[in-house]
């Protein structure tokens, strides 16, 4: 039976559902991230939420100090799923070299190969600017610009931008905006949780009329609560401001890190407005793999090249060149034969021509020899003439 495009993957993801979900290797690290946003939403809606139904005058705003981080939570989690189960912008693998890549490796010694001599790499034009991308061996292509190889994912994958450990997924072109959201999200979900634990605590001095020692008291949770907010406000919230930096320059995480120091300038800067707009406003491209797809389907051979396609009647004058050398070269090894045979012939009769004297003894070897001389001169430019 025919193998689908992801079960013969040459890359380190997870597949499920059949290839319609896929994940980093470290897919696990999911259902961490997803209990680390779970467990304090939990435990605040039991114990400190509904405690605060009837601190509003209104009945249902007070459910709503519940309901609203419920509801928020599932938000984030879903984008959580679809940053980690989409495909990042994966470049599809070539099953060999480009033509290109083969020539040049004709020129090298066979002792050694190019990619422990020469970085091969080549120029593209992008916004009038000449760029070089490099040849990624495990993938045997020419990178696109902004495309880099993950090393923990083992593909090279478009407008590359990290690999995050929390999410188990490549960052790159088709996901970085729905990972951008859930950071975000995240961070807001801290700040609410973290207010309202706050807030509980004043009730609580407002009720048993002492100081915030005697609150902090009353809930340890919600000083627990406050702690695990704001510690990790320092990491999504300080992600966040670093994100919006990075899309308002229109730069990437690797750019940032790998670039700092060489002052480039940025080709790929359309102004603020311009950036958010690229980032939050454009379509995603389809994805360029087709996971469920067989390999038949995928990898089909092309068709048999006929004479008329290679060039028979149209071939220029260099092609009849070279034909004509080639016939050359064949002709001078048939003739190289045909005197292998002629030599071999003489010996033959010269052979014959001693046990027809010793049998008959009619004619002198001299005049012999020189008949057979004859003949086979004749026969030779017979020959030679019906070769050429």
């Amino acid at each position: 039976m025919e193998k689908r495009v992801y079960e013969v993957w040459k890359g380190r993801n997870k597949f499920l559902l059949g290839g319609r979900l896929i994940f980093g290797p470290d897919a696990r690290s999911i259902l961490v991230s997803a209990s680390m946003i779970m467990v304090p939403v939990v435990i605040f809606c039991n114990f400190i939420g509904r405690h605060l139904l009837h601190e509003f005058p209104s009945y249902n705003a007070g459910y709503m100090i519940v309901v609203a981080p419920f509801l928020f939570t599932i938000y984030v989690l879903v984008l959580l799923l679809l940053t980690s189960s989409r495909d990042p912008g994966i470049v599809p693998r070539n099953l060999h070299p480009p033509e290109e890549e083969l020539r040049y490796e004709s020129s090298v010694s066979n002792d050694k190969t190019p990619s422990l001599q020469f970085p091969r790499t080549k120029e593209v034009i992008v916004n009038g600017v000449s760029v070089r991308v490099k040849y990624c061996d495990t993938c045997m292509l020419y990178r696109p610009p902004r495309c880099s190889h993950c090393s923990v994912c083992n593909n090279c994958v478009e407008r590359f931008d990290h690999h995050c450990p929390w999410v188990g997924q490549c960052i790159g072109l088709r996901n970085y905006r729905l990972f951008f959201l859930f950071v975000s999200s995240s961070t807001l979900l801290c700040i609410y949780v973290f207010c309202m634990s706050a807030f509980y605590i004043k009730v609580l001095m407002r009720d048993y009329g002492g100081s915030i020692w005697s609150g902090m008291r009353e809930s340890p949770l919600a000083v627990v609560l406050m702690a695990y907010c704001f510690i990790a406000l320092w990491f999504v919230g300080g992600l966040t401001g670093f994100h919006l930096y990075l899309i308002s320059s229109n730069q990437t995480t690797y750019e940032n890190f790998r670039y700092r120091a060489d002052n480039r300038i940025n080709i790929y800067d359309q102004g603020c407005a311009g950036n958010f707009k690229e980032v939050f406003c454009t379509k995603i491209k389809p994805s360029r793999n087709k996971f469920r797809a067989f390999m038949e389907e995928v990898h089909r051979p092309p068709p048999p090249v006929t004479s008329r396609e290679s060039g028979g009647e149209d071939s220029g004058p260099e092609d009849r060149r070279v034909k004509v050398e080639d016939d050359m070269d064949l002709g001078g090894d048939l003739l190289k034969i045909y005197q292998r045979h002629d030599i071999k012939d003489i010996n033959s009769r010269h052979h014959n021509s001693s046990e027809f004297d010793s049998v008959l003894g009619s004619e002198s070897h001299e005049v012999l020899a020189m008949n057979l001389n004859v003949d086979e001169s004749g026969s030779y430019a017979a020959e030679r003439q019906g070769y050429q």
